[in-house]
């Protein structure tokens, strides 16, 4: 079993920054690729950013390269992402999640375990 708890959420004005955390569970957490995605009111869960378990490949979506970066520790057994230029439309709840397949995805339900979110707005 493997539990994921997001923190850095927050308010923060266009253009600003803000780092997320994602703490793991789980003993093999260095095999795990690990994603980021987000969800905003009325909308369908998207995937922003995920990282392999070297941290030596990774994928964004177009709406947020060169802005964001994801990262992670394994030692910490934490995954970050650093948002950087925030813009009104990246408002949402960012989740982190956990995949045990061999390689990068993209779509939620290639995703085997979830935090419980958090709460990212950004204020024009």
């Amino acid at each position: 079993q493997v539990q994921l708890v997001e923190s850095g959420g927050g308010l923060v004005q266009t253009g600003g920054s803000l780092r997320l955390s994602c703490a793991a569970s789980g003993r093999t957490f260095s095999s795990y690729y690990m994603g980021w995605f987000r969800q905003a009111p009325g909308k369908e869960r998207e995937f922003v950013a995920a990282i392999a378990w070297s941290g030596g490949n990774t994928r964004y979506t177009d709406s947020v390269k060169g802005r964001f970066t994801i990262s992670r520790d394994n030692a910490k057994k934490t995954v970050y992402l650093q948002m950087n230029s925030l813009k009104p439309e990246d408002t949402a709840v960012y989740y982190c999640a956990v995949s045990t397949g061999g390689f990068i995805r993209t779509r939620p339900a290639e995703y085997n375990y979830w935090g419980q979110g958090t709460q990212v707005t950004v204020s024009s």
